[in-house]
């Protein structure tokens, strides 16, 4: 079945697998993002670095498309951090709590057992247009 809305995609962030999702969906005036990883969209590859620069680099994703969906960063309202290790905990949100204004958008943040390509976090968001 298809999504009801329409599809997005930009190069600026990693590729997603093709036939499987999408990098997001825009519909009834919203975007919903897919989970990022801290992967280097030229390459395909995580990058190199702690907890720190793989939610920075998370976060240069989710922005990357919703600037295609023709939103942007600050229009996100809820975001789903997800952990490889709670003990990251403090360190990402040392990085988290400098995006976005004085209001941050809704957020649940969860320890799961493993993340794709053995990442330490993945990122998804919603944000109006």
């Amino acid at each position: 079945m298809a999504p009801k809305g329409s599809a997005v995609h930009t190069d600026k962030a990693p590729k997603p697998l093709a036939g499987i999702y999408s990098q997001a969906i825009v519909a009834n005036g919203m975007v919903f993002v897919s989970g990022a990883v801290p992967m280097d969209p030229q390459t395909g590859k995580l990058i190199d670095g702690d907890i720190q620069a793989h939610t920075h680099q998370c976060i240069k994703n989710l922005t990357a498309i919703l600037e295609a969906a023709g939103s942007s960063i600050d229009k996100v309202v809820k975001v789903n951090v997800f952990l490889s290790n709670m003990d990251d905990f403090v360190k990402m949100n040392e990085v988290y709590s400098t995006y976005w204004g004085e209001v941050k958008p809704c957020r649940t943040c969860v320890a799961v057992k493993t993340l794709p390509l053995d990442t330490d976090v993945e990122i998804e968001c919603t944000a109006v247009l």
